[in-house]
């Protein structure tokens, strides 16, 4: 068994041309075309908030999905907590909470409570289980008062933290968060960013990858970060290694000359 909880190897991901929707979702594509994720490689270890960083385009949300198993690699290897995302997806959808940058796979008129519930049904909890898995992670977050209200009639940074709930709801090792502070105020933002680090990786031990803009969050609550451009990893390291590497006085001034050596 791996030391680490994600392991990437030489990860490239290209699309065809024709963009249709089999050979987007359902195969690998072997062929030339547009690669949007190109030779990655890295390891992240259980515990650790490991930030993606890059512009519109670079590759973050990609490499996220092909963790969650929802598109296959083009070339190279993956693994979560020791399953390889192509020939176990099964396993790996066991131990992997995914939690998208929009939340509006959820029925409107169904209230949160019973949103939940029908999502926790469908990973096979049983509905004894899936009431105290809904209430105990539903207070973990703070989102209590959500469940008798209907979906349609939540705020959108409150749709955006059931999502975050509904991620978590099987207790997985791993979760995959795509932008899951970009609809929140700035005080619920730093709150979030607390939870992940202090009390999810913390004190859970939950492995968590999220991708985000935001060079402050990035900064505060994340571990490691990757920085990404047009497909490939340009820096990796503590944002204080990649200040420093880079040089600048903030992150700020190492994210744009990183952007610059690689354009």
């Amino acid at each position: 068994m791996s030391r680490f909880a994600i392991t990437i190897e030489h990860l490239t991901k290209a699309f065809p041309a024709g963009n249709s929707l089999p050979s987007l979702l359902l195969a690998p594509f072997r062929a030339r075309g547009t690669e949007v994720v190109r030779d990655i490689s890295l390891e992240i270890a259980p515990g650790e908030v490991f930030g993606l960083l890059g512009p519109n385009g670079a590759g973050k949300t990609t490499l996220v999905e092909i963790l969650a198993t929802l598109l296959l690699p083009t070339r190279g290897e993956v693994r979560v907590c020791g399953y390889d995302v192509v020939r176990q997806a099964m396993q790996v959808r066991k131990v992997v909470g995914y939690c998208p940058a929009t939340a509006e796979s959820f029925y409107p008129r169904l209230t949160g409570w019973d949103n939940l519930q029908f999502f926790a049904l469908l990973h096979g909890l049983p509905a004894r289980e899936a009431r105290q898995k809904i209430t105990g992670t539903l207070n973990l977050v703070g989102m209590d008062g959500a469940r008798a209200v209907p979906f349609q009639r939540l705020s959108q940074g409150m749709k955006q933290r059931l999502a975050l709930v509904r991620a978590l709801l099987t207790d997985p090792p791993v979760v995959l968060l795509d932008e899951p502070t970009k609809s929140l105020d700035p005080l619920l933002q730093v709150e979030l960013g607390q939870f992940l680090r202090r009390d999810l990786a913390g004190r859970l031990g939950k492995t968590i990858v999220m991708v985000t803009h935001s060079l402050a969050e990035a900064e505060a609550v994340c571990h490691r970060i990757a920085i990404m451009n047009q497909g490939r990893l340009v820096a990796l390291g503590t944002p204080q290694e990649i200040q420093k590497r880079l040089g600048g006085p903030n992150l700020a001034a190492a994210y744009e000359k990183a952007l610059r050596t690689e354009s």
